[in-house]
């Protein structure tokens, strides 16, 4: 078994479709606030936000997984914001395989983001996980064009 195939069977995979709570917590608001505003500026380059949107509670060292279909031709950035106990995420994108794939990466206090075209459609695992902080609430959306 693969590195990547035992850290997504020891991860939660998030099985939320986006927007699946009608009524956010402060921290989830929070948290999505900030990914909002990280994401506006992929919008002044011409980046469309998707509709929808993850939030779950990141600790230390233990990444979430969220699944996630792409299209050959397209050009995405994900972005995920975090409560201020978060001080270091990071964003890793797998293809099916479990491979890592080579992305842009942003990272400043309590957010990231990662630039990805990919050269075949399908689906591919965004692994978000706080690198230094204490337990937070994120949220996660992406862009594309």
């Amino acid at each position: 078994m693969n590195h990547f195939s035992l850290q997504l069977t020891a991860a939660v995979v998030l099985a939320l479709s986006p927007c699946a709570r009608a009524l956010e917590t402060d921290d989830q608001a929070a948290a999505h606030k900030i990914a909002l505003d990280l994401a506006g500026a992929f919008g002044n380059d011409g980046f469309k936000l998707r509709d929808g949107h993850w939030t779950g509670t990141l600790e230390v060292g233990k990444a979430q997984v969220i699944q996630i279909n792409l299209y050959a031709g397209n050009q995405y950035w994900f972005s995920a914001g975090a409560t201020s106990q978060a001080k270091t995420l990071s964003i890793t994108l797998y293809d099916e395989a479990g491979k890592p794939m080579v992305v842009d990466p942003y990272n400043d206090e309590g957010k990231a983001a990662a630039g990805f075209s990919p050269e075949a459609s399908g689906p591919y695992y965004l692994q978000i996980k706080e690198v230094v902080g204490a337990a937070s609430t994120f949220c996660l959306i992406y862009s594309y064009k």
